[in-house]
């Protein structure tokens, strides 16, 4: 009998397989925070070639809803929702004209996203992540409401420690698109191998094909705090901020349904 499905766990019907084939469709609220950071940190990060960081760096919360072409996953939605974290350098990149982010270091609570995510080029690992959440309509203490004042916070923890904590103040205004929601974004797919000698593999730079996307309502914040804390294994407090920039909370929503290899551009 013949053995299926899109990645391990492999079995005659493939129903057992961790994450089914794409399209991947997300829809979410965002936390999205900008700051400054050491160039060349920031640099040492990158893959090489990659472009000249510009001492700008992203990070976002993400509070997620997945589910592919069947839809299933919405009804029973342990399958379909989970929490992020990740943080994204901006560089003068060759790969597009102007900026171009990469994403160094990302965190998830769900195995289906992180076998998604290293498909797609996304470093995940394991953590907790926790933020606020507004219900809007119920003008009420605990809703948290979309208005001038409303204070909102994010927290990641990883490996029982704490790893990052953001705080922010909305300001009543409504928000432009900030960092992946606003530039092209890479990462690297890796293919580490224990056949024959063990080896890293080759890691090749890709760029996820997005054939659909929406941006919901967007409400700009004040950056009122913004920490990474060190740890003995996870090194995010590289990317300690220098400088707080802006902030937005926003929904949004896209479709995955694959990956693109970098080209690098022709000089003009």
């Amino acid at each position: 009998m013949v053995l299926t499905g899109f990645t391990p766990p492999y079995t005659p019907t493939g129903r057992s397989s961790l994450a089914d084939a794409p399209p991947w469709h997300y829809a979410g609220q965002i936390l999205s925070l900008a700051f400054e950071v050491a160039r060349n940190t920031a640099q040492a990060l990158l893959p090489e070639g990659f472009g000249a960081a510009t001492g700008r760096a992203y990070s976002h919360f993400c509070e997620w809803q997945a589910c592919t072409d069947h839809g299933n996953e919405l009804v029973d939605p342990v399958y379909a929702q989970y929490k992020e974290f990740f943080v994204l350098i901006e560089a003068d990149s060759g790969h597009v004209a102007g900026a171009a982010l990469y994403c160094p270091f990302i965190y998830v609570d769900q195995d289906i996203s992180m076998a998604r995510g290293w498909m797609q080029g996304w470093p995940k690992k394991v953590g907790s992540v926790w933020m606020t959440r507004s219900y809007p309509g119920l003008d009420h203490a605990a809703a948290a409401p979309m208005r001038v004042g409303t204070r909102l916070g994010a927290s990641l923890a990883v490996k029982d420690r704490r790893l990052a904590e953001a705080a922010v103040t909305l300001t009543g205004e409504q928000a432009l698109p900030i960092g992946f929601l606003a530039l092209p974004t890479f990462g690297l797919v890796g293919s580490p191998t224990l056949i024959g000698a063990p080896s890293p593999g080759s890691r090749t730079l890709v760029r996820a094909t997005v054939p659909d996307k929406m941006q919901g309502p967007a409400h700009a914040a004040s950056l009122t705090a913004l920490a990474f804390f060190a740890s003995p294994r996870d090194e995010l407090s590289l990317l300690a901020p220098k400088a707080l920039r802006e902030a937005s909370l926003s929904t949004f929503a896209l479709t995955v349904a694959g990956v693109s290899v970098a080209e690098t551009m022709a000089p003009p």
